[in-house]
């Protein structure tokens, strides 16, 4: 795992200051503090920070070809390199060193920009390859691990792990992008490809982007989707062991490592199924991670030590305390764009205690999306019944006039909570799931907003987001378009993001084997009743678990990797809070309504309302600000 960088001139061959491309590199000298690695020809300069977990030897980067006419950057893992290599070797490629990168050289030899389609991992690389006078750029299918990218005004092309390698360029402009506040308040994030700033772009998952001197920056372009087929025959038992044995597949293929290795272990389902089946191919105890809350709403370590005495991990155990939230300003400057998702704070933490102990984590990440293991799952599909059984030009006058009149009762019990429902039913499905999914919902946002900030976003919506990829997942299944909405935009805008920034600040390398690509094609042929019986999610892997895991892990209510945030917010945040939201430097933003902020805060604050949501985005906005507003010194 790595941090790579590069600058391109798109117009000629002008030569890169050597002092500029170490600069821009090493600010991401957490993400690889093992070697540094730097390569500069006319046109072309590559950066790179290695953290060494395979081929410790010779893996050195920027790696080249035989006759150094290819060149490449490389972040992730190829967990099929060996079988790769092989195959070239029949080819006649000649292998130097043992590493994953080098087989991506030979690939783009043999089958050139059709090379991404036979790697099965997480990567996200940029190669050279002179002769072709060609700059290749590519990220995995699902997002796993990032690549930003922007196009300066003196025709550099510069890419990065991490968007602070675009900012640390003296000459990128750091405007920020209204559509991108847009979909922050919204979502919690930025959504892909877009990114806060107006000249800087995430490069899509499972996107190629290939440049040309002169030939400007062109359009990226998709090499793989998930089709949710949802035809495959199998009885359940059968797809049971199917399950179990490709799982097996894809642990075995990420236990490749010369550095220690283990898993996070969180007590939950997909954690502990990745634990039990590593357990089971493994010839060594495996070493498992987890945190704890010391309060007992928000902790789950009982049920990891269940699992962990089952299979006699190596098992390590920290409490966090409930009022560890002093990593806010660490988590702006991780995250360089705003990013409101909460969890971020204990993912951190088990990050830290993880690299005490191993180079290498896996994670059961991804399990909820393709599984179908979140409530919401539950909640739109009972939803879009209802919806189908009233025309939706009935339906908008008439729950949204209901979602209207009907008052917020955060405080009631949920089934007296009827405002969201009447709103959701209100909308087709996909706007309904935007609305279950949403931080601040588009009423809510409505009210945030300045009227000049409205006006700025000239009717822009983050429905637009969702509409985009909707219309790109050719199903009408209510379960397998949620799924697909999820693997497009919070997979990749909120958990993998999460997972890599607190991991490689830490220099820990996590993979995520629920998030194989076979696997999750396989499972998108899987009619949807055998992920979702009844009221039970994540009907299949649990069933394909019970003889393996102890039955209160598998069919407990899920909890969750949360902190307590309304309390933080109305006790030792409660000044912070005050500062950040009613400041001057949102205000000087003019992108919200300042009656509205009071009235959020005041009804926080007095326990009328749990406003605690959107105010942490506030405040995790206004910590983004403040560590935006650094400029890099000028060479």
């Amino acid at each position: 795992m790595c941090g790579i960088a590069g600058l391109f001139d798109t117009h000629s061959k002008r030569d890169f200051a050597p002092k500029l491309m170490e600069r821009i590199n090493n600010v991401q000298a957490h993400r690889g503090p093992d070697e540094l690695g730097l390569h500069l020809e006319p046109g072309l300069a590559f950066g790179h920070r290695r953290l060494s977990v395979i081929d410790l030897s010779t893996g050195q980067q920027p790696l080249f070809n035989e006759d150094h006419s290819v060149a490449i950057v490389f972040n992730g893992e190829i967990y099929n390199y060996q079988a790769l290599t092989t195959e070239l070797k029949a080819l006649g490629h000649v292998f130097r060193t043992r590493s994953d990168t080098e087989v991506i050289i030979h690939a783009w030899e043999a089958w050139g920009e059709a090379c991404v389609q036979r790697l099965r991992g997480m990567f996200a690389f940029a190669l050279w390859d002179r002769n072709q006078q060609t700059l290749f750029l590519a990220r995995d299918r699902l997002g796993v691990k990032p690549m930003f990218y922007a196009l300066l005004s003196d025709g550099s092309f510069i890419f990065g792990s991490e968007l602070k390698v675009i900012t640390a360029h003296p000459d990128f402009v750091r405007n920020i992008d209204p559509l991108a506040v847009e979909e922050y308040f919204a979502l919690g994030y930025v959504a892909d490809p877009r990114c806060i700033y107006t000249g800087a772009h995430k490069l899509a998952p499972a996107h190629t982007l290939t440049l040309r001197h002169g030939q400007g920056l062109p359009e990226p372009k998709p090499y793989w989707d998930v089709s949710f087929s949802l035809d495959n025959r199998i009885s359940g038992e059968d797809a049971v062991h199917e399950l179990r044995a490709r799982l097996d597949e894809s642990i075995r293929l990420r236990l490749m490592a010369e550095v220690p290795l283990g898993a996070f272990l969180s007590g939950g389902v997909d954690s502990s199924a990745v634990v039990a089946t590593m357990a089971s191919v493994s010839s060594t105890p495996v070493r498992t991670c987890a945190i704890g809350f010391d309060d007992p709403k928000f902790n789950e370590s009982a049920f990891a030590q269940q699992v962990a005495e089952r299979y006699h991990t190596d098992h390590h155990l920290e409490i966090v305390k409930s009022d560890d939230f002093d990593l806010i300003d660490t988590l702006a400057r991780l995250y360089d764009e705003p990013f409101a998702d909460s969890s971020a704070i204990p993912t951190y933490r088990v990050c830290q205690l993880a690299r005490k102990h191993v180079t290498v984590a896996l994670s059961g990440d991804g399990g909820d999306e393709s599984f179908g293991g979140y409530r919401r799952y539950r909640l739109h599909a009972a939803e879009e019944r209802a919806r189908n059984l009233v025309p939706l030009g009935l339906r908008q006058p008439l729950f949204g006039t209901l979602g209207h009149l009907f008052p917020k009762l955060d405080w009631a019990p949920r089934m007296f909570r009827a405002k969201t429902t009447f709103q959701a039913l209100a909308l087709d499905s996909t706007q309904a799931y935007l609305h279950s999914v949403s931080v601040l919902r588009s009423d809510e946002r409505e009210s945030l907003y300045s009227s000049g900030f409205k006006r700025i976003l000239a009717g822009y919506r983050a429905q637009e987001v969702f509409k985009h990829h909707a219309a790109k997942a050719n199903t009408t299944d209510p379960l397998a378009l949620v799924q697909y909405l999820d693997y497009k935009t919070w997979l990749v805008g909120d958990i993998n993001t999460k997972v890599d920034r607190a991991s490689m600040a830490h220099s820990l390398e996590v993979r995520e084997p629920l998030m194989d690509h076979e696997l999750i094609e396989w499972l998108a042929t899987l009619p949807s009743e055998l992920k979702i019986k009844g009221q039970e999610g994540k009907w299949l892997l649990k069933k394909a678990f019970e003889p393996s895991l102890p039955n209160d892990v598998l069919y407990r209510p899920k909890m969750g990797f949360s902190v307590p945030l309304a309390k933080w917010l109305r006790g030792p945040l409660r000044e912070r809070l005050q500062q950040a939201v009613l400041g001057p430097q949102l205000e000087a933003t003019g992108y919200f309504n300042q009656e509205t902020l009071q009235t959020m805060v005041r009804q926080h604050l007095s326990g009328q309302r749990d406003h605690s949501a959107p105010l942490w985005t506030l405040l995790m906005f206004d910590a983004f600000l403040r560590q935006a507003a650094e400029r890099p010194e000028a060479l």
